[in-house]
């Protein structure tokens, strides 16, 4: 899947919603709710559980003191399924309690088809996702700045350690800025990576994949050549007025409630529709009005809500009769 991480649109799927075994990409769950829950730049013990675990590893020692960004980086960079683990206890206690919490913020985001039973992606019955709920993933992780600036980062030193990112794509092509990359036997080559330029921000997405590097490459390209972000509105735009009726002023201005951008190719036709009332009665206060939606060849694909800017007093009941009749 090839996905426009600001709008959402998706720009390109192929079985988007096969359930696959997902191997190291598990990591951005993981990583998201590290950085969400923990105080990164605290220091922590290193739980025993989570040393020697099989696969890729930071090769942690119980008891030693880390700080969480390190396990984040070592989480995201050398795919540690050890640090993984440890992040998993020291947010939740146990990776029983932090799969439950991983699982219920799949389904927030939309992840329909996805189930977790471990933080780092070993393979295991009942874990499983898409390409399609990756992409929403990553397009939700992204967004945290400390996320975000792991999984961009190419090498990183704490203490002894140095590591370095598997993900090639950071080196490679031009405007990389993440995501993550997966492999076990059974699942294939996994790859989840991220893309800017020119004020766009592209995410691919795909599962077992033994050309990944030049696919992925590929699918960025066209997105980035063959859309192009077309913007409707701005957050605090005018785009209406709307009569008053007993107010002081005879009409309020409406403002776009944020920014309405859409990925465009050239050949397709748009419609901007403003709904607002037809009239509204004072006192009025700055607060909802309506909305505006945006249609691609007549199929409406997103809206933003449109705002009151002004607050309007009613004018006193004398003036109003006076008004009303021309007195």
């Amino acid at each position: 899947i090839l996905m426009d991480a600001e709008s959402g649109r998706v720009l390109y799927e192929l079985d988007a919603d096969t359930r696959s075994r997902i191997a190291s990409t598990t990591k951005i769950m993981t990583g998201l709710l590290a950085c969400e829950t923990l105080a990164l730049d605290a220091e922590y013990a290193v739980p025993a559980e989570a040393v020697g675990i099989e696969g890729s590893s930071m090769y942690l020692r119980a008891g030693e003191r880390v700080t969480g960004r390190e396990l984040l980086y070592g989480l995201m960079l050398r795919s540690g399924n050890d640090a993984a683990v440890a992040l998993a206890i020291l947010c939740d206690g146990s990776v029983e309690r932090f799969a439950a919490r991983m699982n219920a913020r799949a389904a927030k985001l939309g992840m329909e088809n996805t189930h977790f039973q471990n933080p780092n992606g070993l393979d295991e019955e009942g874990h499983f996702s898409t390409a399609r709920d990756l992409a929403r993933l990553a397009r939700a992780a992204m967004k945290n700045p400390d996320f975000r600036e792991a999984a961009g980062t190419k090498n990183a030193s704490f203490g002894q350690r140095a590591l370095t990112n598997h993900n090639k794509l950071l080196w490679s092509y031009p405007g990389a800025n993440g995501v993550k990359t997966g492999y076990t036997r059974a699942a294939g080559r996994i790859l989840v990576s991220s893309a800017e330029r020119g004020g766009r921000h592209l995410i691919a997405v795909t599962i077992c994949d033994p050309d990944d590097w030049n696919d992925h490459a590929k699918l960025l390209d066209y997105g980035f050549s063959a859309f192009e972000k077309h913007t409707f509105l701005s957050a605090g735009e005018a785009v209406g007025t709307v009569p008053v009726v007993g107010g002081t002023r005879e009409s309020v201005n409406a403002v776009s409630g944020g920014t309405l951008s859409w990925p465009l190719r050239p050949e397709e036709q748009t419609e901007l529709r403003v709904h607002l009332p037809r009239l509204t009665f004072a006192p009025v206060l700055p607060g909802p009005a309506g909305w505006a939606e945006l249609l691609v060849d007549g199929e409406a694909v997103r809206s933003v809500p449109l705002y009151y800017r002004q607050t309007i007093a009613p004018i006193p009941e004398k003036r109003f009769f006076a008004r009303l009749f021309g007195g």
